[in-house]
């Protein structure tokens, strides 16, 4: 529990002093959007088929604040600091250094408490290694599709106010 609330703290500080290019809708797109894709993927892995779960197995109170303010600032940081306009190995590169850090931090995860609240089934590290980038593409493409619907709705309110419309 210990780990859980210093990560939370550090996280949601680092996240929010360090963003220079998130908006605040697309930190409210992607923070409701990462909380849902995080229930959803946990209900199926953890509770269907039992691959992991967080200080016991039963749906606890305490399950809250790891849905909904421990992943949503990582995410933010992802995105925030995605070299978008620099070349594609550059980017694999970028996403293969945050699943490291992923890993990395599900490692220390796992240890016993007081410092650590996960535990596996028969979820491994090398799950997470191998669905970690998918789950960060997906999360890429949704902020490209977020951006994509705001430039459209900008560009919109332009031409309203030019009187164009």
């Amino acid at each position: 529990m210990i780990g859980l609330i210093l990560a939370i703290i550090l996280f949601n500080v680092i996240a929010f002093k360090t963003n220079k290019r998130l908006t605040a809708n697309q930190i409210v797109h992607s923070w409701i959007f990462t909380i849902a894709f995080h229930l959803i993927f946990d209900l199926i892995i953890e509770r269907k088929y039992e691959g992991y779960w967080y200080f016991d197995k039963k749906v606890d109170w305490l399950d809250l604040p790891l849905h909904t303010v421990l992943l949503p600032p990582v995410i933010m940081m992802f995105l925030n600091w995605y070299p978008f306009k620099s070349k594609m190995i550059k980017q694999v590169l970028y996403i293969i250094f945050w699943v490291i850090g992923i890993v990395i931090y599900e490692a220390i995860a796992l240890l016993p408490k007081p410092w650590g609240y996960f535990h596996y089934g028969w979820w491994s590290l090398g799950h997470s290694a191998i669905i970690d980038p998918i789950l960060l593409l997906i999360v890429l493409g949704y902020y490209k599709w977020i951006c994509k619907l705001e430039n459209k709705l900008l560009a919109r309110k332009k031409t309203t106010i030019l009187g164009r419309r």
